[in-house]
């Protein structure tokens, strides 16, 4: 028996109404995801269509008592489905770090470091449990039970969404409106957690401030991994942190002669005009006294003695750009004029700082390291709480718990 396979569409169903008297079949298909699927087989046997069957109707298969030939099949195929972008992304799930080796081998050599909540692109799978991946400048293979893969929740949750300025200063407002208030601003040196893309046009970020929105004209967006470390580039990042180490230390030691200096100078001074006792300069000394608050100099050369220097100025007025720590600074600027005073240059950026000195976790944070969360910077004083210039309403002060906003990165210095 020949079998004719004829394929209608809904704009021709009225010119087959008047079909000779031969069985046919009539599969109506259902709308299911885009995706036809056969639901139900109609049979009949008249020239009039089965009523009911409109333009779902997908195929209708004609037999005939003819010679049987192989046709095409031209039912509806499943689409494939759709594949996540990080179905070979692979996260590291580990207490510190999981070694990338040369062979799917524990014996083989290690290549590199992939830090826990670090990423990785899978190549391959082998037989016996390894995922060969490629991750920042290193290629090998790990053990599949220290990494999970295709995680999309996971694998946001690990990356940091950025907001790069790419203006000199932007507005930062409390809502998606040009018309809103300004809640801040942020210079083009820093970048933003990104916290809501929701709406066209406007970007929530988390600021100093608390939340607010940037105009996407004047932001590029992209996602921030950790990446693999290769054993190169490991020990180049210990000897860098190494000789910064040893370079804050010089600093701090030089600062304190400094400031011996310094002393000794002025009690020479004080006891030079103790001989001349003069009434008149007794009362301008106490003038000038009681018109100005003194600060002492830096006393110390760790953490402890940057916090206790920092404290004088709680109190003192926040200046957006400014770097005075008695007449206006911004956060970058109260961090980089307090760490002056030590003989350590820092950049004025909030963003910059997080690759100064060497990095420790939040668990091991010490009086004095510099604490960096999106669009802002901090000194840790110990007992979970900082001292920072927060914002033009209140000034510098102090902020408890640490951790009130997200923390991107903690340096340290001494």
């Amino acid at each position: 028996m020949k079998v004719n396979y004829v394929k209608l569409t809904a704009g021709v169903l009225t010119g087959f109404m008047a079909l000779s008297s031969v069985p046919y079949a009539v599969y109506a298909a259902g709308p299911t995801a885009g995706v036809a699927s056969y639901t139900s087989d109609i049979v009949g046997s008249s020239n009039t269509l089965t009523a009911g069957v409109t333009s779902m109707l997908t195929d209708i298969m004609l037999k005939g008592d003819q010679t049987s030939e192989t046709a095409t099949d031209v039912a509806a195929t499943e689409a494939e489905p759709v594949k996540s972008a990080y179905a070979d992304t692979a996260v590291a799930q580990v207490n510190d770090s999981v070694n990338i080796r040369a062979n799917a081998d524990e014996n083989s050599d290690v290549l590199g470091k992939l830090y826990n909540n670090g990423v990785g692109t899978v190549l391959e799978t082998t037989d016996n449990g390894w995922y060969k991946i490629q991750s920042g400048s290193v290629t090998g293979y790990v053990k599949s039970e220290y990494v999970v893969v295709g995680d999309d929740a996971l694998v946001q949750s690990v990356g940091r969404r950025v907001a790069k300025v790419n203006t000199e200063t932007l507005k930062v407002r409390t809502s998606t409106s040009t018309d809103s208030a300004v809640l801040g601003l942020v210079s083009g040196e820093d970048d933003l957690t990104v916290v809501d893309e929701a709406t066209e046009g406007w970007v929530g970020v988390s600021t100093a401030d608390g939340t607010g929105y940037v105009s996407s004209d004047y932001v590029t967006l992209n996602t921030e991994f950790t990446y693999a470390e290769s054993k190169e580039e490991e020990a180049a990042r210990l000897a860098k942190e190494e000789a910064e180490r040893q370079a804050a230390a010089e600093a701090a030691k030089k600062a304190e002669e400094a400031k011996k200096a310094e002393e000794a100078k002025a009690a020479a001074k004080a006891a030079k005009k103790a001989t001349k006792s003069s009434e008149s300069s007794s009362s301008s000394s106490s003038s000038n006294s009681s018109s100005e608050k003194s600060y002492s100099a830096p006393s110390g050369s760790n953490g402890q003695a940057v916090v206790n220097y920092a404290s004088q100025f709680v109190g003192n007025p926040y200046v957006y750009g400014g770097s005075s720590l008695t007449n206006g600074t911004d956060c970058s600027g109260f961090v980089m004029s307090v760490y002056a005073k030590f003989g350590i240059s820092l950049p004025h950026s909030s963003s910059a700082m997080r690759s100064v000195g060497y990095g420790v976790s939040t668990s091991d944070m010490q009086p004095g390291d510099i604490i960096c969360y999106s669009g802002h910077v901090a000194i840790y004083c110990g007992g979970n709480t900082i001292v920072h210039a927060s914002n033009p309403s209140d000034g510098i002060k102090y902020t408890s718990p640490a951790n009130y906003k997200s923390i991107i990165a903690v340096r340290r210095i001494f």
